[in-house]
């Protein structure tokens, strides 16, 4: 690299043009990427080390600003097929290292081009090491994220954003990232290298999935079995859920405080399970079934999020590698005799998995579809799906 070359390096780095500001007056000073703008939002990490356009496209990431332990990330680019959701609810994005040429054959846009086009304000050139330290020795803090080409920042401004937003704790955030309209999934399977994402044509079992912010493959999973699948509502009633008649129910991840959403989601889903239908839920889902069940939550202090988890299947004895993207958890005490832990994390020891004991009910803290992540508990799948089969069967005879 000659003279000239560093020198119009060190024009364009020679002040900041990203800002993050916490709500503990703390500041971290950047280069400014993706959207021009101001959001606030709590600041958690994620550990995974692929995926980060899934991962920032996850609508249980609504209300977050992540922070990417893994330094590399945008040198795979972005494309029009691995997204999670039509629209990305994530308030931000930060990065270790600049973002590389995209080196990938399936890659369309540069990430950079990709935040900006979703309004994503991104932050890079930060000790994300320091800021990880700081969330895993305090807690997730509320934090501001600003990018501005001049670099000019009201930092007691955007200490007083971090400061006034209420957090996530209380906070319903599903019914702002759900679907609006019941409408059926167009049917794509998981990708794959030969095929790409395949359409499934084989309607086999109707299942009804709750939508608390739903991630696609989830959706594309459901393909792979042949399902049907009707997306409806988080604020639909018990009543039109049974309308359409289900061969199963699920109950979707999403954002925010399971309690908050309970509050009209719970009866719903207490009715469906005097139905008897199969249920199966995963994250969110997972904490507003054992709501429903009389169940209680609350916020961690440090979040699960990443994609190398360990969890002990208490009933197979093994362990399986997941991922993980969540900042609530089912309390252990005072849970009631008719719910069987299923799963636990051996991280922290806390409840991973859950079973209706009388009942083909259960539910997993983690992500088994796992877009990004490890494939070992796609078998949840399976036992719903065979679930659903008998339930089908019964039902047409």
């Amino acid at each position: 690299m000659n003279k000239k070359q560093n020198n119009k390096i060190a024009i364009k780095h020679q002040f900041p043009t990203g800002i993050l500001v916490l709500d503990n007056k703390l500041v971290f000073k950047g280069i400014g990427l993706g959207y021009q703008g101001t959001s606030t939002g709590e600041v958690c990490f994620n550990t995974s080390l692929t995926g980060y356009q899934e991962i920032i496209s996850d609508p249980s990431y609504a209300g977050q600003i992540i922070n990417f332990t893994f330094p590399h990330i945008g040198n795979v680019g972005t494309n029009n097929e691995d997204l999670e959701s039509d629209k990305v609810w994530t308030k931000g994005a930060i990065f270790n290292s600049e973002i590389t040429s995209p080196s990938n054959y399936r890659s369309l846009k540069t990430l950079d081009e990709w935040l900006k086009k979703n309004k994503i304000v991104g932050l890079t050139g930060l000790d994300t090491r320091s800021l990880t330290n700081l969330i895993r020795d305090k807690g997730a803090p509320k934090g501001t994220i600003s990018n501005n080409k001049q670099g000019k920042f009201n930092v007691k401004k955007l200490i007083n954003m971090s400061i006034k937003w209420s957090g996530l704790n209380g906070l319903d955030l599903a019914k702002e990232v759900s679907t609006k309209k019941t409408y059926t999934w167009k049917g794509f399977k998981t990708w794959t290298k030969k095929d790409g994402y395949k359409k499934n044509n084989k309607k086999l079992f109707r299942i009804v999935a709750i939508d608390y912010g739903i991630k696609k493959n989830i959706l594309r999973y459901f393909s792979d079995f042949d399902c049907e699948v009707k997306v409806v509502s988080c604020g639909i009633n018990a009543d039109e859920i049974i309308k359409l008649n289900p061969d199963g129910i699920f109950l979707s991840n999403g954002p925010g405080d399971p309690a908050a959403t309970g509050k009209y989601a719970v009866k719903t889903i207490q009715k469906l399970i005097k139905m008897n239908y199969p249920i199966f839920g995963i994250c969110l889902g997972h904490q507003i079934l054992a709501l429903a069940l009389k169940a209680k939550t609350k916020k961690m202090k440090l979040g699960h999020r990443g994609a190398n988890h360990p969890v002990k299947n208490l009933i197979s004895k093994k362990v399986e590698i997941t991922s993980q993207n969540h900042g609530f958890v089912v309390i252990k005490n005072n849970l009631p005799k008719n719910i069987q832990i299923t799963h636990k994390s051996l991280f922290d020891d806390t409840i991973e998995g859950i079973r209706l004991k009388n009942k083909n009910i259960f539910s997993v803290q983690y992500h088994p579809e796992a877009n990004p992540g490890p494939q070992d508990s796609q078998y949840l799948f399976n036992n719903f799906i065979e679930d659903v089969k008998k339930y089908a069967k019964k039902k047409r005879h």
